[in-house]
């Protein structure tokens, strides 16, 4: 008298759609993150690669440290570069992290 009958519904096709809605939200977060975060990343290593292979003797560069000076010789991954007249130091190839204009450093 009071309660109206309940009829079962089919949920398959409802359900398929309710997953891929759900989801969305996720692939879109992930799409402005790579494009927002991962590329630019990926780009600047790159970029620091290309400086780090290209760098030759007599360039002018600023290791990680700081230190301001002129390459005079290159051995695998050490660097031996001349931070004032006469004076050597011996570092990593991957602590340069920018190559500078000549005349730059003067000694």
């Amino acid at each position: 008298m009071f309660i109206n009958n309940a009829f079962a519904q089919d949920q398959s096709a409802n359900q398929t759609a309710f997953s891929l809605a759900s989801f969305a939200p996720l692939i879109l977060i992930f799409v402005v993150l790579y494009f927002v975060m991962i590329r630019p990343q990926m780009k600047k290593q790159k970029e620091m690669k290309m400086m780090l292979d290209s760098l030759t003797t007599h360039t002018e560069v600023v290791t990680s440290g700081g230190m301001l000076g002129v390459i005079q010789k290159i051995e695998g991954d050490v660097i031996q570069l001349e931070i004032a007249k006469g004076l050597m130091i011996q570092v990593q190839r991957s602590s340069v992290v920018h190559v500078l204009p000549k005349g730059t450093v003067n000694f």
